[in-house]
């Protein structure tokens, strides 16, 4: 994309953890959606209230408690740096401490994408959609 598109080299720890959290939103954004997509073809409505689902501050910060076991020291100063950040928009029907964490995890995903650590970044995601995943059959089995 960089040698395609003429874009300049990006030195991930020169960005404010918001801005990586904005890069790490898109590239959340790209996963989930592949993997509904991937599903099946449906109406696209279905397909965003589906994509809603993970994407939300809740579903992140829940899977965000589950990978943080698995960083290591630098993804975990990330991670903290995104946490701890102040924003200027409130949360939108969320906990401050999902938004919180939720901004965290999206600075970290940011982060391990301008390093180009696109394994890593996916293996973390894998399993923090496997926890949600879990959870959420958990959940749907409890409403049965």
């Amino acid at each position: 994309m960089q040698e395609i598109l003429g874009l300049q080299e990006m030195d991930p720890s020169a960005y404010s953890p918001l801005g990586l959290a904005y890069i790490g939103d898109a590239i959340f954004d790209v996963i989930i959606k592949s993997k509904i997509l991937s599903e099946g073809n449906r109406q696209v409505h279905k397909l965003h209230e589906q994509t809603s689902c993970y994407v939300q501050a809740s579903a992140q910060s829940l899977m965000m408690r589950t990978m943080q076991e698995y960083l290591n020291e630098e993804e975990n100063a990330i991670y903290r740096r995104g946490r701890n950040t102040r924003t200027v928009t409130p949360a939108k029907n969320q906990s401050i401490t999902d938004y919180r964490r939720a901004t965290g995890f999206e600075a970290l995903l940011g982060y391990l994408y301008l390093k180009q650590e696109y394994k890593r970044l996916l293996d973390l995601v894998k399993i923090g959609l496997d926890s949600l995943e879990n959870r959420m059959g958990k959940d749907r089995e409890v409403d049965d």
